[in-house]
């Protein structure tokens, strides 16, 4: 599964391309704006972007009208895949948000209900009691979503539902070339329609990336060879943050290893679930944190730890965004252009780090070093074995173990040599030509030699990778 490998990109369209919060029905080429970015995150060095809804709706996406329709709000479908085509000619691939548990009161088929009530031949396509009333009037009841009405629960157990999603999934592969689907609360879906989806996208296109939406619970029960490749890991989500706040990292080791630890109880071995600081529902990690030269950290145990990595539109440069009691919209706005810095360039670094070893991208889990301030893991494969390291204090820290021996390669300090080498025009330094001897010594791999012990700086991040 090529996600596996992939750093993901998150963005929110409707709040990025700045269109209204509420449908106005003008029709406006907003979402060409997401082209435009494509050679930005082709250089930050994304695999793949997750759009949340793009599809004709009442206000914020997820309460859907017409699933084949892009939003009018965002543009039009030849708009949508001009889009598509630009990010895949910059080797960024397009995974939409699958909203298949309720509809909008807007959607066609529910409309058609209002109008004819029983006699509706799309009746059955919600979970309606004739003998009730809604809180609008409707002469019927229905099953909201969680206690939101505005928000129609879809029948999945429906087949002429299942048929007509599994449809507009068809489409949507077909007009515009999407390679996978994120879908949303995929906790409150039909265990048999995942099991028809899964199956249905394997058919026509292989490689087809399914990432659920989950906040709880048993994620093997969703994430496994009938149903999805992967699922939001919350868990983890809490624990990054948390332990830099509270200055505990026991918290988030015991949870990596809850989830991939060597012993036979642990959870997720050998699975790959997405991993994020922050995402459209929930304060920005700028925000959350109450140190930040805590912020390149959280992201060191992001891109070291094993899943997915996924990243929230805007957090790469540090954008800050708190969540409000009654809405989201502090956390989705609208940037006229990237606005990148160190924390980018690290994020960057990150990114061709791992996609370039197989041990973070696929290699079992181990804590090796745990302190409240300080924290060392491994990641291994038959072919690599990389330490991760990460000191949450303001003061440098020894940390001894009988396991840190060997010379191991300092890979932020090589990524970072060769990032300065590729600015560099031939000659800068000196004004001459390099000498062969040189530009050895110049592009040398830093290392480190380890005695039972490791010096880590203040709030640092190291991947060592061992020779």
């Amino acid at each position: 599964m090529w996600a596996y490998n992939e750093t993901f990109y998150q963005i929110y369209p409707i709040g990025f391309c700045g269109a209204p919060v509420h449908n106005d029905g003008v029709t406006a080429h907003r979402i060409l704006k997401i082209g435009e970015w494509s050679e930005y995150l082709q250089e930050l060095g994304i695999g793949s972007i997750i759009l949340n809804p793009i599809f004709e709706s009442d206000n914020h996406g997820y309460d859907t009208r017409d699933f084949k329709k892009i939003d009018c709000r965002l543009g039009t479908n030849e708009d949508f895949k001009e889009v598509c085509q630009t990010l895949h000619d910059h080797n960024v691939k397009i995974m939409l948000d699958g909203v298949f548990n309720h509809v909008g009161r807007g959607f066609w088929a529910f409309k058609d209900v209002q109008e004819k009530k029983w006699d509706s031949p799309y009746k059955d396509w919600f979970i309606i009691n004739f003998d009730g009333n809604s809180g609008y009037n409707d002469g019927f009841w229905y099953e909201g979503w969680e206690g939101h009405f505005e928000l129609v629960k879809l029948n999945l157990q429906n087949p002429a539902v299942v048929d007509y999603l599994l449809d507009c999934v068809k489409m949507w592969i077909e007009e515009f070339g999407i390679d996978g689907l994120r879908l949303d609360v995929a906790y409150s879906l039909d265990h048999n329609f995942m099991r028809r989806l899964r199956s249905f996208c394997d058919e026509i296109k292989p490689g087809f990336a399914l990432i659920g939406e989950v906040l709880f619970g048993d994620y093997n029960l969703i994430v496994n060879d009938e149903m999805l490749h992967s699922c939001t890991n919350y868990e983890c989500y809490k624990g990054i943050f948390s332990s830099l706040n509270s200055m505990n990292l026991f918290e988030i080791a015991h949870s990596l290893n809850r989830q991939y630890g060597p012993e036979q109880w642990c959870l997720y071995r050998g699975k790959h679930l997405m991993n994020f600081v922050d995402n459209h529902d929930v304060t920005r990690i700028a925000s959350i944190l109450t140190n930040k030269n805590h912020l390149p950290l959280a992201y060191g145990i992001l891109f070291g730890m094993p899943g997915i990595p996924c990243i929230y539109y805007g957090s790469e440069w540090g954008e800050e965004g708190e969540k409000a009691p009654d809405n989201d919209y502090a956390l989705r706005p609208c940037f006229e252009e990237p606005k990148p810095n160190k924390l980018t360039d690290l994020i960057k670094l990150l990114i061709e780090i791992r996609r370039k070893s197989d041990a973070l991208c696929n290699g079992i889990y181990r804590n090796v070093v745990i302190t409240n301030h300080q924290l060392i893991f491994e990641r291994k494969t038959d072919s690599e074995r990389v330490l991760v390291a990460i000191n949450a204090s303001d003061s440098e820290y020894t940390a001894g173990n009988g396991e840190l021996q060997g010379t191991y390669k300092d890979l932020i300090a090589e990524a970072e040599k060769e990032a300065k080498a590729g600015t560099a025009e031939p000659g800068e330094k000196t004004g001459e030509p390099e000498s062969e001897e040189s530009q050895q010594t110049e592009t040398a791999p830093e290392t480190v030699t380890l005695n039972d012990q490791l010096v880590m700086p203040p709030y640092s991040i190291q991947y060592l990778k061992a020779l």
